[in-house]
């Protein structure tokens, strides 16, 4: 599996450029950490809210 993902940043590299190949890659790990931070988030609220409610019945 890690040659397939040498083989695909070779083929990126070949087609784009070194520069724009970084920036893509940079790219892409940026939106899976900021997809992760806005479900940690969602899964925060949810949780407070879900606490609060069960809060209120006991």
């Amino acid at each position: 599996m890690p040659i397939l993902l040498i083989i695909l940043l070779a083929i990126l590299i070949a087609q784009f450029g070194f520069w724009d190949t970084l920036q893509g890659v940079f790219g892409a790990l940026g939106m899976i950490i900021l997809m992760l931070a806005v479900l940690a988030g969602a899964a925060f609220v949810a949780a407070k809210v879900f606490f609060r409610r069960l809060r209120g019945r006991f």
